[in-house]
């Protein structure tokens, strides 16, 4: 199967947090508070692809209120925080919307993204991923995690699925 139909079956783009929504760092203020930074074109391209039909999904491997704002935000219904084990999270995701791993993405950048990498359709990867990873997925984003590798991945998404220029159309008047 070619690459491109594998991002057509795609109905569900899971996401690793940090490194991947964010770049990765940890920011504490003086009272010791970690925060963090999230890029607003991703944000803006997982509105896009909701709009389009795409289901996302996020697996953290900490568990942070300010990350649980943001994904709340954005509408993301399928949140699970402090898991370092990501694959029985898939699982369970999987039975609960009813979809199988080849209709599933995965953008992630570090070791504990290499088990649901290896069972989905389609592993994705930001640049500055760790080398194991990068091998692992069929493509690997220009922009850096927290720097719009996310927006990319959805409009890949949406051009291989044919509804990138009606999403475009939507928010753009």
């Amino acid at each position: 199967m070619t690459f491109e139909e594998r991002a057509r079956r795609v109905k569900l783009l899971v996401l690793d947090c940090d490194g991947v929504l964010t770049d990765g760092g940890l920011a504490y203020d003086e009272e010791g508070r970690i925060t963090k930074r999230f890029d607003v074109q991703d944000g803006l391209g997982i509105k896009a692809g909701q709009h389009m039909g795409l289901d996302f999904a996020v697996i953290s491997g900490l568990d942070h209120a300010g990350v649980a704002r943001r994904i709340k935000d954005l509408g993301i219904k399928h949140y699970f925080a402090g898991h370092v084990q990501k694959l029985p999270i898939l699982d369970a995701l999987c039975a609960e919307l009813g979809i199988r791993y080849d209709e599933i993405a995965y953008m992630g950048d570090d070791w504990v993204d290499a088990a649901p990498m290896a069972r989905v359709g389609l592993p994705l990867a930001v640049p500055n991923a760790q080398p194991e990873i990068r091998a692992l997925a069929a493509w690997v984003a220009s922009a850096h995690g927290g720097h719009g590798a996310v927006r990319e991945a959805v409009v890949m998404i949406l051009k291989a699925q044919g509804t990138y220029e009606q999403a475009y159309r939507h928010w753009s008047g």
